[in-house]
């Protein structure tokens, strides 16, 4: 069966660690470190996927991140202090994704008709290692679009999707804080950024959104929406995951909301019980993912708005993750819980990719 991960921060990790992601994990794993170890990610020997790996597990597309900060003071946690290096990083990770695609390692798909032709070609291949692994390019946060005009250039390089913000504020939008929970809404220039991406026909990831700019941005904005990486509320409280309400208007405008695959928020200490030393790896287990997707089909009524949103490598890599797994290839392991809760065949594919394939083939521009 085919996966669909829409979630994969790939380049801000295969940049700030120095990975060569060409690579067969095993040998990513082992790689020799080149430069200083850096506090944020998955270590090496940690990570979860490198393109060949990602084509063992049969992961035929990905939404592949460009993650970047600028520094906010007394809102950020880290970041870089000018728009200049802000957006710099963010063209260096778009520059990794396109030159994946001249390798033949990757496919950037850019339209509904590319997305379809790629999904074809991988449903009905003997042997999908031969074949490009497919991304759709997506901004988790607008701090590298320095103005909403610029968002025509960022466009025209590939980037389909936007997130307003990432954690705390951008200069369009808040995002779910820590520190100050879930209000504050959209700046102005936000409002510009939602018509110029609805003039364009991108797609509005509401990941990480606080509650208020979610809420003014789905009221201005009439394109598509999504949540790439998202849990709920009601399993697990949090100012980052979703409350019902909200996944009910996200249903409603005909979202997919892909569930994240972190540690961090699957944990519940009220469901689990404190840690007394255990690490939550310990704890987690799919069982525990999959009640977050199995939330949002009951909520639905049916099996079509829920799917994978793993966040791979986002959330500190093997370490981060249930202990079932150990790579991507063990991703497949989540139909395997779905089908012995009674989910039909019909419904884990549903889940596992093919959610995620009609959305791109409707919303992608033409």
């Amino acid at each position: 069966m085919l996966i669909i991960d829409g979630a994969y921060p790939m380049a801000s990790y295969a940049i700030g660690h120095d990975r060569d992601l060409l690579l067969p994990i095993e040998e990513a794993r082992a790689a020799p470190r080149t430069v200083r170890k850096i506090e944020d990610g998955p270590q090496d020997m940690e990570i979860l996927a490198t393109v060949p790996e990602m084509k063992k597990a049969h992961i035929a597309v990905s939404v592949v991140k460009l993650v970047q900060r600028r520094y906010w003071p007394e809102w950020s946690t880290y970041g870089f202090r000018s728009d200049e290096i802000t957006y710099a990083m963010h063209c260096a990770q778009l520059a990794y994704y396109r030159v994946l695609e001249a390798k033949g390692a990757g496919r950037i798909l850019r339209t509904r008709k590319e997305f379809s032709q790629h999904m074809y070609q991988w449903e009905n291949a003997k042997d999908t290692s031969k074949l490009p692994w497919g991304m759709v390019v997506a901004a988790e946060g607008a701090d590298g679009i320095i103005w909403p005009d610029q968002l025509q250039e960022w466009f025209d390089g590939g980037m389909r999707a936007v997130s307003l913000a990432h954690s705390g504020i951008t200069q369009y939008s808040h995002a779910y804080s820590h520190k100050k929970g879930t209000t504050g809404g959209l700046f102005p220039p936000g409002r510009e950024l939602l018509r110029k991406m609805e003039s364009l026909g991108m797609v509005l990831d509401v990941s990480h959104a606080s509650e208020d700019s979610m809420r003014e941005s789905l009221e201005i904005f009439g394109g598509p929406v999504m949540a790439t990486h998202h849990n709920c509320r009601a399993l697990v409280p949090g100012p980052r995951q979703l409350a019902d309400y909200q996944i009910k208007v996200l249903i409603e405008r005909g979202a997919v909301i892909g569930a994240l695959m972190g540690n961090n928020v699957l944990y519940n200490e009220e469901r689990h019980g404190p840690l007394n030393g255990r690490s939550k790896r310990e704890i987690i287990t799919l069982e525990d993912y999959v009640d977050h997707i199995d939330h949002v089909c009951q909520f639905a009524g049916n099996a079509l708005h829920a799917a994978i949103g793993a966040n791979t490598d986002g959330n500190g890599g093997r370490a981060g993750s249930p202990k079932e797994i150990d790579t991507v290839v063990d991703y497949k392991k989540v139909a395997d819980v779905l089908s012995r809760r009674g989910y039909s065949k019909a419904d884990v594919e549903n889940v596992m990719y093919k959610n995620w394939q009609r959305f791109f083939e409707k919303n992608l521009p033409e």
